[in-house]
């Protein structure tokens, strides 16, 4: 696939696991942002073809010879890194930053099928109660919104900016508020993500009525706020999260985008000591704790999944043209249903 063609259907062969493998029939995938930059080339991926997803909860149907951990039948949910299991950097618990790691639905075939093979250590148990396409969308969106609010290092009674009130903006809402925050705002431009941020316990700022700092500032009687979380992927929301912290406070930048950003070091960071912080991915080991918060009913998934389309071409490819677009429902997850001989939708040359 060349950047910017859209995804077709293949059919493809029904994956054998190697030895430490399972295989994992695909219930639910979830459709990210980052799949419509995959897409168009934003952030490569690769080699061609391709099958993307990297949101994905299922069934395991098959074990390699070597696996103890699971038996068919196990509800899983996958977490998308694929490190080498054997690394300092595997076995400190920083699996993103193997040296042999992969990502599922970038690096290697992902979600966006009937079945999808990965290592047993990958395929992290379902709690009963929970949906497949909660814990889809706990693999990437929640996920990466509770690494973020992390890497930040929330406090206890301060307050939050989470700029971007999709997929994972929705779930940064309420980890804040879990993790105990004060203050908690949803900035966005559009109406309906505003009264979901709402409906979820934040202040909605809303950020086509003016400078969305402007408003954090006001609304903090001019010190702004502790930790702003930038999710949106805008130039612009990036620039503002900047703006709209407090002395000492942090930003976590998780939306991507290919844009630079102007920002006057002394005056807008060094001055007041605020920090930017990156963020990528997040970690095998969170991923349990965000999946019983879920099992417990601490976290509600049910307003963030809002739309599921089948595992064909034409829906999945509407849904990547409204995120590129901005319009795209909060979350939308593809529901393979019974296998079918199996078919992906792939990106191919």
């Amino acid at each position: 696939m060349a950047a910017g063609q859209p995804l077709c259907e293949a059919d493809v062969a029904i994956p054998v696991p190697g030895p430490d493998d399972v295989r994992v029939r695909v219930r639910a995938a979830g459709i990210c942002h980052s799949d419509a930059h995959y897409r168009a080339g934003t952030s490569p991926a690769g080699p061609l073809p391709l099958t993307l997803g990297h949101e994905i909860a299922g069934e395991v149907d098959e074990v390699g010879a070597d696996v103890r951990t699971h038996v068919p039948g196990d509800r899983v949910a996958l977490h998308y890194l694929v490190g080498c299991g054997r690394c300092a950097a595997c076995e400190g618990g920083l699996d993103p930053y193997c040296p042999e790691a992969t990502m599922l639905g970038k690096d290697r075939d992902g979600g966006y099928a009937e079945a999808v093979c990965v290592p047993a250590r990958n395929a992290v148990p379902l709690p009963e109660g929970v949906g497949f396409a909660e814990g889809a969308v706990v693999m990437c969106s929640t996920s990466t919104a509770y690494h973020a609010l992390r890497k930040a290092r929330l406090a206890e009674g301060e307050s939050v900016a989470v700029f971007g009130c999709g997929g994972l903006g929705a779930s940064a809402v309420q980890l804040a508020r879990l993790m105990g925050a004060g203050r908690v705002f949803g900035v966005d431009v559009a109406a309906d993500k505003l009264e979901l941020a709402a409906a979820l316990g934040a202040k909605p700022v809303d950020a086509g009525a003016g400078s969305a700092s402007a408003a954090l500032l006001s609304a903090t009687g001019g010190r702004g706020v502790d930790v702003a979380v930038e999710l949106a992927g805008r130039p612009q929301s990036t620039r503002e999260a900047v703006l709209s912290l407090a002395p000492l406070g942090r930003v976590a930048l998780a939306g991507i985008h290919a844009h630079a950003v102007e920002l006057w070091p002394y005056r807008e960071l060094i001055g007041r000591e605020r920090e930017i912080i990156g963020v990528s991915d997040h970690r095998l080991e969170e991923l349990p704790r965000l999946l019983d918060w879920v099992a417990e009913g601490r976290i509600d998934l049910g307003p963030v999944v809002q739309r599921r389309v089948p595992l064909e071409a034409g829906p999945v490819n509407r849904v990547l043209d409204e995120l590129e677009a901005g319009g795209a429902a909060v979350r939308t997850v593809i529901e393979p249903g019974e296998a079918r001989g199996p078919v992906s939708v792939v990106a191919v040359p």
